[in-house]
């Protein structure tokens, strides 16, 4: 298969770049930091020398460069799994947040993944076949204390992932949304999971995958992953 990841140059997105390269998918990957994702080319060309692994640096928060990168998708070759990571945090309540978060955050969190989908969809509708990830949060299923931007935004995502699977169920394509609790990644900083507390990367990355791999008639709408000692 031909997999689209966004932010796939570190932690949610490389991992699940990694469990698809393990199965012999090819890979698009999209960022905007230049120096990691030629890293995560490189790195997965070698272990994986038999896929192939474009690469596209962009802020998809900008629609034009979400139009570049999907125009790149289209000529590479026929997406058959799009996964919608790509996305940011910052902190704050909906009552103290600076002037302009909640604007970055439905930037990053909700826009790219719609104006992403709306220009790969013609042609999975046209093949009548593939499969859509919409990564959220918990955060979309619960508020919590400093995260009111960050927690609408992936409301709003959530939201665009139910319209979706009920726009697309008879067309073929599947739509899956995924809400993992706290995972290793990048925005925990130095956290210290020697106890392991909280999840890694790759429990949420072997999910989708295997979200991948059921029968045409059968499709995961929801994949919620928290921590076995819950939430922190």
């Amino acid at each position: 298969m031909n997999i689209i990841i966004t932010g796939g140059n570190r932690g949610l997105g490389l991992a699940t770049a990694h469990a698809f390269a393990a199965k012999g998918h090819n890979l698009m990957l999209c960022a905007r930091n230049e120096i990691s994702l030629n890293l995560a080319k490189t790195t997965l060309e070698k272990q994986f020398p038999k896929i192939i692994v474009d690469i596209h640096i962009a802020d998809l928060s900008i629609q034009t460069e979400v139009a570049s990168f999907a125009k790149k998708c289209l000529n590479s070759f026929l997406p058959d799994v799009l996964v919608n990571n790509a996305g940011g945090y910052i902190p704050g309540n909906c009552s103290d947040a600076q002037e302009g978060d909640i604007e970055k955050m439905m930037a990053m969190n909700f826009y790219t993944a719609y104006h992403l989908t709306r220009a790969i969809l013609p042609a999975m509708i046209q093949r009548k076949s593939g499969h859509i990830f919409n990564m959220c949060s918990i955060a979309a299923l619960q508020p919590y204390d400093g995260g009111g931007c960050y927690s609408i935004s992936k409301y709003a995502l959530d939201g665009f992932s139910k319209n979706l699977r009920h726009e697309l169920k008879s067309k073929g394509i599947k739509v899956t949304t995924v809400y993992p609790g706290a995972t290793l990644t990048d925005s925990w900083g130095d956290y210290d999971n020697s106890q392991e507390r909280i999840m890694i990367p790759s429990d949420v990355a072997h999910m989708i995958v295997s979200a991948t791999e059921l029968s045409n008639q059968a499709v995961v709408e929801e994949i919620i992953l928290r921590p076995q000692l819950g939430d922190l």
